[in-house]
Formats: C-alpha cells, structure tokens, sequence
C-alpha cells in the first residue's frame, strides 16, 4: 500500500482529477501540510515577539540612570611655520592693438517713401437709446 505522503499517489490523484483542467479540491495531505506549516509560523512569530519584548526589557533594567562624564583631553598647542613668500613672474607686456584701416563709407540712394491710399474711417458704434417708460396715473 501507498504511503499517505508518497508522491507517485499525488501524481496519480492529479491525472485523474484534471481532466476537466480544474482541479475540484485539494488531497488531504496537502492541507494538513498547509495547515501545519501555518500554525508552526505563527508560533514561531509569537516566540519572536515575547522574546525581543523581554530582551528589550532586560536592556532597560540594566542600563545605567547617568552615563559616566567624559573627560576632556589636553590640546597640544602647535605653532605653525610662516607661509613661503611666494614670488611671482612679471606679466608680459601686450603687443599693441593694431591700427584697421576701414574704406569709407559709401552714400546710399534715399529711399523712396511710399504712398498709402488713405485710410478708410472706421464704423463708429450705433447708438442706441431705451424708451422712455410710461408712468401710470
């Protein structure tokens, strides 16, 4: 007889279950697999939580109320050197700018000034004036 957890047993119970490619439910072992797994993770996680909550109160408790003064160390005093006179080259000298020659200017015709008809008035906005209203005896 198969074992209960055999794989060839789970292979079998898969071809035979899907022939309609759905599968109808799970084999028995596989949710008491499920289901162990679930409750070993959530025991482990409630482990994890009760001992880092004692851990914690465990560092509290010990730790000291003042914490020790730190004592302050001496400072050597230090005379720095004098910095090097630093000596520079003198700046070269420009050339001079050399002088452009440019040909005169040339006289350009005058430009013909242009005749526009005149300019049309433009409509003016119609005014427009309510009725006087009638006042009643």
């Amino acid at each position: 007889m198969l074992a209960r957890t055999d794989p060839s047993r789970y292979l079998c119970w898969i071809r035979t279950h899907t022939c309609n490619k759905r599968i109808t439910h799970a084999p028995s072992n596989m949710v008491s697999k499920n289901t162990k797994t679930l409750v070993f993770l959530a025991a482990l996680l409630l482990a994890c939580a009760g001992t880092t909550s004692s851990a914690a109160r465990h560092l509290e408790e010990a730790a000291p109320e003042e914490h020790p003064a730190v004592p302050e160390l001496p400072v050597p005093e230090h005379e720095l050197p004098p910095l090097p006179k630093v000596e520079l080259p003198p700046k070269p000298e420009l050339p001079p700018f050399p002088e452009v020659h440019l040909p005169p200017k040339t006289e350009l015709p005058p430009i013909p000034k242009a005749e526009l008809p005149p300019k049309p008035e433009m409509p003016g906005v119609p005014e427009f004036h309510f009725p006087e209203l009638k006042t009643k005896p």
